[in-house]
């Protein structure tokens, strides 16, 4: 009889179990931190933009043509949105006020939820539905024809000839079309709650002077500076990194929107959170 013949086992496995797994590369996330990977490159655009802006050459035209492009595309919804915005507010705090006797602080609890937290989302939102989606779509398709992939090769960087532009376009956006929202969606609330509720017009004006501070309009822009350069970052950071081609690109732009979304609430809340700690309410 002839002896069989063994293959050698490498040393530390057993004769038959399977093998072991080859030990992660360097650089490799190890187990269990690789969601970690995608909000660590996200942040780090958001580094590398914040850099960028103070670099020289700054991309004015460009800057100029996209304020231009997202204001028109965001003025008039966000007008219109504001309106029902306003009116639901005041007219489900005006019926909760005339259930406990507190008529005459209608005016005060409409109007501060209306500028600490309705406007910087109806900003927010429109601004990442309507011109994120386009600033994601505009640079995922510039990447899938590997047109950044030549400006590099030219010596000209992406993020600041492109992304720097986009993202502080958003922002400026968001923190002026913050206070058209604000105005109108104030007026709204005041109109619905006069006509509708019989509400008396000294009441909602007295109350709302006597509640109300300038600490409350400055978080307001806040946000909406906060929530503009979100925006502006995730539409450019998903359009940067399209995956599968054209039909990559379409599902960047949802995604960009969705990731969006949740990350202005969360967010919001931080935000609304330490205001409430930092500031004190001011009294009647």
């Amino acid at each position: 009889m002839t002896a069989t013949e063994h293959t050698p086992q490498p040393p530390g496995e057993r004769p038959g179990e399977p093998p072991s797994a080859a030990p992660p590369a360097a650089g490799t996330p190890a187990p269990g931190l690789g969601f970690l990977r995608e909000p660590g490159k996200l942040f780090a655009l958001s580094l590398t933009v914040l850099r960028a802006v103070f670099r020289r050459p700054f991309q004015f035209r460009e800057f100029v043509e996209q304020f231009w492009f997202i204001a028109s595309v965001t003025i008039l919804p966000a007008a219109l949105v504001s309106i029902p915005f306003g009116a639901v507010i005041a007219l489900q705090v005006g019926s909760l006020t005339s259930q406990i006797s507190a008529q005459s602080f209608t005016g005060a609890a409409s109007v501060l939820v209306n500028i600490q937290q309705a406007s910087p989302l109806i900003v927010a939102l429109l601004i990442s539905g309507a011109a994120g989606s386009a600033i994601c779509a505009d640079l995922g398709s510039r990447t899938i024809r590997e047109e950044l992939d030549a400006m590099e090769v030219m010596g000209v960087s992406p993020i600041q000839r492109l992304v720097v532009p986009r993202v502080l376009a958003t922002v400026c956006v968001a923190v002026l079309l913050n206070g058209m929202v604000s105005v109108v969606g104030t007026l709204g609330g005041y109109f619905f709650n006069v006509v509708l509720q019989d509400g008396t017009p000294g009441a909602y004006l007295a109350s709302f002077s006597a509640l109300a501070q300038l600490p409350d309009l400055y978080i307001s822009e806040i946000k909406a500076l906060v929530f503009g350069f979100i925006a502006g970052i995730v539409a450019s950071y998903r359009g940067l990194n399209p995956r599968g081609g054209p039909k990559g690109v379409g599902d960047a732009v949802n995604q960009s929107v969705v990731i969006t979304f949740l990350l202005l609430f969360f967010v919001n809340m931080v935000l609304t959170g330490i205001y409430l700690q930092l500031v004190p309410p001011k009294g009647v």
